[in-house]
Parts: structure tokens; sequence; C-alpha cells
């Protein structure tokens, strides 16, 4: 069963630029939410993880902040 995976990013974020990169060399499906351009999604965001800098990535609501390589292969089974 495919997993519901939001990324919480800004336009000019490099980490978040390398977990979409991750995401496209894996064929993971997921929804990207601009907190620079969307101020209820920023609340959103801190609300949820406690923290203001992005990326933010809810996987199945498994919260992991920043581009961490190992904690989203292990959310998202990847070996």
């Amino acid at each position: 069963m495919a997993k519901s995976v939001k990324i919480y990013t800004t336009r000019t974020c490099p980490y978040c630029h390398m977990a979409k990169e991750f995401f496209k060399a894996n064929d993971v499906k997921y929804t990207e939410i601009d907190v620079g351009s969307d101020r209820k999604a920023a609340e959103e965001m801190i609300k949820r993880s406690g923290q203001m800098g992005v990326p933010v990535i809810d996987v199945d609501g498994t919260i992991i902040v920043g581009y961490n390589k190992e904690a989203l292969k292990k959310a998202l089974s990847i070996k």
C-alpha cells in the first residue's frame, strides 16, 4: 500500500530540493506544500512538528525534520 507523503517546503530550500530528488529517484509520490507562500500551511507545519525550518516531511503521520535520508528510507520501507 502506498504511503501518504507530504513535504513542507520553500522555493529556496536546498534540502527540500534534495528530498524531492530522493522521492523522484525512489518513485515516491508526494504532496508539496510551499510554506513560503501559504501562511496557514506554515502554521500547520509548526503545530505538527514544533519546527519553523524546512523541510518537514510527513510520512503517514511520522514527522521527519530536515533531509534525513536514513529516516526517510525507514519510514518509506526503502532498502
